[in-house]
């Protein structure tokens, strides 16, 4: 394990909620951080770009009400995730909230950026930058980001084709810093293992998707709680880039989930792929929604995943009696 620095150090439980396109809002991040997670959300899910001052407030403002009410069992810190690809014209006017509001964790996404990084530290916090490689991790790190997401096979969303046990093992082979690994995670045995490979948290997205906060339509919710991995397809059609998406929600825009055309990853985009967009049609998820069985709370979520992360290790520590 890493020698973590503030806000990393002393979470009440190894996970970080992953931003979810489009779902992801105040409501959720509130319950993940109140439940020991850190959670986070996309800046670019709030819209117009003004409603981000709006959501940060009420974020920054529960959060505190929280904290005095429970000094002894504080919330998690919360995080914003910036797309810092040259797609996203929002960038700037984002950046510049998340300085007024000195939020202390920001996930970057599709590029690495010093600028961004210098910002961040600038007031304090801390950058965390998602990667598919050990090449991306090492390009992360040199300009300057404080920790890495490890996005292995299976993960929800754009995603790796690498096995989190390569994926951890070279990273760990030259860096000690924060690192997240994701993929495939939904359940408290799995939070363990990542943390037996050698990553500090597990970075969970699909299984909050269907909670009660998550800002996702029913029809989502419940279509990952029937689903299992093999309902799961890989295709790079809609964006541009890779990424893992439900087969019923391309079924259900009149398209064949296994013969998909492939499209060209120069011209990324984030609504491409006809008239179905991501993430709005084409529903984003990982390999792990075996164990999400229904729509709960995000407490009763976090609950389960502490109570199964507690027998796993249990289970660990009766086996090496």
């Amino acid at each position: 394990m890493s020698k973590l620095p503030p806000p990393l150090n002393n979470l009440p439980f190894p996970v970080i909620g992953s931003p979810l396109f489009i779902i992801s809002n105040p409501k959720l991040v509130i319950e993940q951080c109140k439940a020991g997670v850190v959670g986070s959300m996309p800046a670019l899910n709030a819209r117009p770009a003004a409603q981000l001052d709006e959501w940060l407030a009420e974020i920054t403002e529960a959060l505190a009400a929280h904290n005095a009410a429970y000094p002894d069992s504080p919330a998690a810190p919360f995080a914003i995730n910036q797309i810092v690809h040259k797609s996203n014209d929002r960038l700037e006017h984002d950046m510049q909230l998340c300085a007024k509001y000195k939020v202390p964790i920001i996930i970057t996404s599709l590029g690495a950026r010093e600028d961004v990084n210098r910002a961040v530290h600038a007031w304090g916090g801390v950058v965390l930058h998602d990667v598919i490689s050990n090449v991306f991790a090492h390009k992360a790190i040199e300009k300057g980001a404080d920790g890495l997401i490890a996005v292995a096979a299976g993960a929800g969303g754009h995603a790796s084709v690498k096995s989190p046990f390569a994926m951890i093992q070279e990273i760990r082979q030259w860096f000690d810093g924060p690192l997240a690994l994701s993929g495939s995670i939904a359940s408290g045995g799995a939070i363990l293992a990542a943390q037996a490979m050698g990553a500090d948290f597990a970075y969970i997205g699909s299984a909050f998707i269907a909670t009660e906060e998550a800002r996702a339509v029913d029809a989502y919710k419940q279509m990952i709680t029937q689903s299992n991995s093999d309902d799961i397809v890989y295709s790079n059609f809609y964006t541009g880039i890779h990424g893992n998406y439900l087969k019923g929600s391309i079924r259900n825009a009149g398209m064949n989930p296994d013969d998909l055309p492939q499209s060209d990853p120069s011209k990324m985009n984030f609504g491409g792929g006809g008239e179905a967009k991501a993430w709005k049609d084409i529903w984003g998820c990982g390999q792990g929604i075996g164990s999400i069985t229904d729509v709960v709370s995000t407490a009763d979520l976090v609950a389960r995943l502490k109570r199964e992360y507690r027998e796993a290790r249990d289970r660990v520590l009766a086996l090496s009696a």
